[in-house]
This record gives structure tokens, sequence and C-alpha cells, in this order.
């Protein structure tokens, strides 16, 4: 019962921010009698997006494909660099500071860039700017997650005999495991944001991203808002899964939390 009353108690505060921020919203549009094409109240919202959400989940279906991708991609390829960073001294030299002159990039620069190396109707640069934003979140986690072991487990490995080898395996790599899916938590809504922002500079009109960006351009404002919402939403379910993961891969993380 403890426990449930705890999660009640994590989710109860921000349910009960939103919705006293949406009804202030909602009130001071009809006070002030603001017209919709300067803001628009969130119960017009609320419409535009029962009236379009057909078109909203085909677009979340794009974006989130591109996400997923760059999500994985990018767990994968900045877990090898992680590991190799950490084996070979000379390629943790090479590819930390690559990887942070890489992030320190904007993404409008980057996914410019991409955007004319690829089709017009090519999804590959959205999916490389998602990718891009995993690996270095993951990166940096995995790397730190391997540096950041326990002395006296190294030092009891040490004692056994053990080699590198087994002290890698044993105290390293599991240490490493919730640095791991805390990144992948990181990364999981950031792959969305990027994925959504990349859409505004060419390609497919087709996602979350164009979308909005078209609807506010011809004051459609609450249809824009309702992808907007739909983005949100997406982003809720990508870091929500990403919890699960950790929930369930992570154990004995979850139970030096209830402590």
């Amino acid at each position: 019962m403890s426990a449930v009353w705890r999660r009640l108690k994590a989710f109860l505060p921000p349910l009960v921010f939103g919705a006293l921020f949406l009804g202030a919203w909602e009130g001071f549009v009809v006070w002030r009698k603001i017209e919709p094409f300067v803001l628009v109240k969130p119960s017009e919202v609320w419409s535009a997006g029962l009236d379009n959400m057909q078109r909203i989940v085909d677009a979340m279906e794009v974006t989130g494909t591109n996400a997923l991708i760059g999500l994985v991609a990018g767990t994968l390829l900045g877990c090898l660099g992680a590991l190799l960073a950490a084996g070979v001294r000379w390629v943790g030299e090479l590819v930390n500071p690559i990887a942070v002159a890489v992030n320190a990039i904007p993404i409008v620069v980057l996914i410019a860039m991409f955007t004319r190396l690829y089709e017009a109707d090519s999804e590959t640069p959205r999916r490389i700017m998602a990718t891009l934003a995993a690996f270095f979140v993951v990166f940096v986690n995995v790397s730190r997650g391997l540096r950041q072991s326990s002395p006296t487990q190294l030092e009891l490995m040490r004692s056994f005999a053990a080699s590198p080898r087994q002290q890698f395996i044993k105290v390293r790599l599991p240490n490493a495991m919730s640095f791991l899916f805390t990144g992948i938590r990181v990364a999981a809504p950031l792959t969305v944001i990027t994925a959504v922002v990349a859409e505004y500079f060419g390609g497919n009109r087709n996602g979350l991203g164009a979308s909005i960006s078209g609807f506010l351009s011809i004051s459609k404002k609450d249809v824009g808002l309702a992808y907007v919402a739909g983005a949100s939403v997406l982003g809720l379910l990508f870091f929500g899964f990403a919890a699960v993961l950790e929930y369930v891969a992570v154990p004995w993380q979850r139970r030096r939390d209830s402590r």
C-alpha cells in the first residue's frame, strides 16, 4: 500500500498543476476576449485534436519511427564507443573530443547539411540527427558508469587474482548498466524532440514538426497546437517505455531506490 501511495504522490502534483494551468489558460482567454488568431483556448485545441485525430496519429507514427530508429542506433553506437574508449586508451582520446564537438554543433546546421546530401523525400537525415542525439547521451553515461566502479569491489576482485577481463565483466559492466538505462531514459524523449525539430528543415511534410510549422504559419493555431500535444504525448510514451525498460532490466537499481 505504501508503494502505491508513493507512486500516487509522484504523479499527483504534476497532474494537479497541469489541470490548474489549463483552467487558468482557458479562463484568461475568455476573460480577456482574446482572438483565436492570437491565442486559442485549450478546449478549441481539444476539439481540433479530435477532428484531426487520425492525421495526428499518422504523423506521430512517422516521427516516432524516426525517433525510435535513432534511439536504437544511437544507443548501440554509444555503448560500442564507450566500451572501446574504456578498453583502448587511444580510442578514448580520439572519440571523446569528437563526440563533444559533434554535440556542440547546433541541430539546424547539421540537419541542413544532411538534408542536402539525400533525396528530398528521404527520412535518413532525420534519423541521423536522432541517432546523434542519443549517441552522445548514452556514450557519456556508459563511459561514466565504466569509470565509476567501486574501488572496494575492484580490490576484492584483485585479491582473488581476477584478470582485467574478469574485473570488467563482473564489476565494471554491471555497474555501467544502471548508467546505460539512465542514459536511455534521457535520450528517449530527446530523440523525439530532435526528430520533430529536424522536420522543420525540408523533406517530407508528413511528420509532427512539418505539420506544426505548416498549420501555425497559416494561422490555424488550434490544429497546430493539437499537433504539439501529439508531440508531447509521443515524448511521454518514449520516456515511459524507457522507464519501464529500466525498471525491468536493472532490478538492483530498483531495490536500491526503494530503500
